[in-house]
């Protein structure tokens, strides 16, 4: 038994196994300090306050590799500019739904340049007879030519097909 023990301690204080201990010592610092800055970096995508940034921060440098992992449950879940991003998607469609108004018809709601419904086939405008410009219902006058809607077109006249006379 007392051989083995021997043999135990010359493994353990030869210079390989130290070197090897060092250098196990030394990757776990460096993992340590890069989940501080992986932590920095981080929280400042997500958080917008720095006092909160600089908590994180110092929780993963004090506490190593347990700061790290609280950090990662306690964040949230989204990056700012995601955040962002979605707000001016909900603001984009809110405009574009009171834009919006209700087809008389059916209730469909319809943009306001639509001409008929899409749903029933409602019409909801016409169209100028001489330059087939949309009008509203109440306009008495189209205002892209000065022309009243109520009129017909009058089609342009069609010129009599002149004979060829050969030669």
């Amino acid at each position: 038994m007392d051989q083995l023990n021997e043999t135990i301690n010359k493994i353990i204080s030869s210079p390989i196994w130290a070197l090897s201990f060092y250098v196990f010592l030394f990757c776990l610092v460096v993992l340590w300090l890069a989940l501080v800055v992986w932590t920095y970096k981080d929280a400042r995508k997500r958080i917008d306050d720095q006092v909160i940034v600089i908590v994180a921060v110092l929780t993963s440098l004090v506490l190593p590799y347990m700061g790290a992992l609280v950090y990662t449950m306690l964040r949230p879940a989204e990056y700012m500019a995601e955040a962002r991003e979605r707000e001016l998607e909900m603001r984009a469609m809110e405009q574009e739904l009171e834009t919006m108004r209700a087809c008389p018809s059916c209730g469909e709601l319809i943009r306001p340049d639509y001409v008929a419904c899409p749903n029933c086939r409602r019409a909801l405008r016409s169209t100028c007879p001489t330059c087939d410009k949309v009008l509203e219902p109440t306009w008495k006058v189209c205002p892209y030519c000065g022309r009243d809607p109520r009129t017909q077109r009058v089609p342009p006249p069609v010129e009599e097909p002149t004979e060829v006379q050969a030669v």
